[in-house]
């Protein structure tokens, strides 16, 4: 009895195990598939973050430094997702080959068990349903029935695990191609996934290419603009210094011939900062100084544009006389009023001039109306005052300093 009952468990040991081999062969690779899903999880919601920062950049002022910096940390999400989904694959091929291996192991084994069971089944057909009883009738002694008995019972205990092993066989392998099935479809999902993100790579890296090229191109262009902000300005220093020398050997001359010096209209720090009239009614599109552009481009505007209609009259802010009134090189028709003692004011990017050189104006005379429809800034007006400091030569001050505040800065 003791050694019958030690024969069934260790068949019934053995099922158990074989079943289970598979459920811990998989159980460490499913861990890491997990793992690997939360990372990809989390790679994906740092790339929507990104999206819509690309999008929230887009909807500004274009920032091409900020859009590449962007892309490039898109193209590191990606390049992490299909890492990520590279080791699924990996991982999911390992598994779907372990189960394949142990789908033809089971299928092997069932295939000869169920042959032996067969076997047992026909050898039972042929003897009979009176068979058992045959053999304990045929005993020829108490003791020779009791070890017939035995014997039977452990047929009959052998033919039973016999059953029970096919049946766990045929579960373990259901279960098992389930399991195949399910590792294929995933590997199915992962390659659709695989192609979508290597699709948004070259989406990406082709948009970092032309945003690149649009950045050379435009920094091209800026530079280009720069030399030439550089040689206008170059050029309208050299006419304030003529005009200046002009106005200082007139005054000589007058002083000479004993007359009275010019420049009754003087700008005047004492009185006029913070309380001249605006030249033109509109918005600021560029002020006085250095102006850092989102492509990194800085720009130095020695003035203020004011953005107004094309044909805006021009007013002047002061009395004074004009000095020069035509077309400059990079400026347009401008107009340049001399109010004495170095002090200029300066109207440019003109449509048309409406006084002459050497007449005299008053505050609020019109002197043109506004142009600059082709200037990068659209229709403006730009206004300067050059101004002498500690009685040297003219140079370009704040404008904003000299006009009214208006409500709202």
């Amino acid at each position: 009895m003791p050694r019958r009952r030690h024969a069934a468990a260790c068949l019934a040991v053995l099922a158990i195990a074989f079943c289970a081999a598979p459920l811990a062969a998989q159980s460490a690779t499913q861990k890491e598939l997990r793992d690997s899903r939360a990372r990809l999880d989390e790679i994906r919601k740092e790339r929507e973050q990104l999206q819509q920062q690309m999008q929230a950049l887009q909807s500004r002022v274009h920032d091409v430094s900020s859009e590449l910096a962007n892309i490039e940390q898109q193209v590191l999400a990606s390049t992490d997702a299909l890492k990520e989904l590279d080791f699924q694959t990996v991982a999911l091929t390992s598994s779907v080959d372990t189960i394949t291996v142990q789908l033809v192991h089971t299928r092997d084994r069932l295939k000869a068990r169920t042959v032996l069971l067969r076997q047992r089944l026909r050898n039972i057909y042929e003897q009979g349903p009176l068979h058992a009883v045959r053999v304990l009738l045929s005993a020829r002694s108490f003791g020779d029935l009791l070890n017939r008995y035995k014997y039977l019972h452990l047929v009959a205990v052998h033919d039973r695990l016999l059953l029970d092993e096919v049946s766990s066989l045929e579960q373990s392998l259901t279960s098992q191609e389930n399991e195949l099935k399910r590792s294929l479809a995933q590997l199915q999902q992962l390659r659709a996934e695989k192609l979508s993100e290597f699709a948004q790579l070259q989406y990406l890296e082709q948009r970092q290419q032309r945003t690149l090229r649009g950045y050379r191109a435009q920094a091209r262009q800026t530079q280009g603009r720069l030399a030439k902000l550089a040689e206008d300005e170059a050029n309208l220093t050299d006419v304030i210094a003529k005009l200046e020398r002009a106005r200082r050997e007139e005054e000589r001359r007058r002083a000479i011939a004993g007359a009275t010096p010019a420049g009754a209209g003087n700008l005047n720090p004492n009185t006029d900062l913070g309380n001249l009239n605006w030249p033109v009614d509109g918005k600021l599109v560029y002020r006085f100084g250095p102006d850092r552009r989102p492509n990194g481009v800085t720009l130095r505007w020695n003035g203020i544009g004011i953005a107004a209609a094309v044909g805006t009259p021009v007013h002047a802010v002061k009395a004074g006389t004009i000095v020069m009134a035509q077309p400059m090189e990079g400026y347009g028709p401008s107009v340049i009023i001399s109010h004495g003692g170095g002090y200029y004011t300066l109207y440019m990017h003109l449509r048309k001039i409406e006084v002459v050189e050497g007449q005299d104006v008053n505050a609020g005379q019109v002197v043109g109306t506004v142009g600059g429809q082709n200037t990068p800034e659209g229709p403006h007006l730009e206004f300067r005052i050059h101004a002498p400091v500690r009685g040297g030569a003219p140079v370009p001050v704040d404008p904003l300093q000299w006009l009214k505040p208006r409500p709202g800065g």
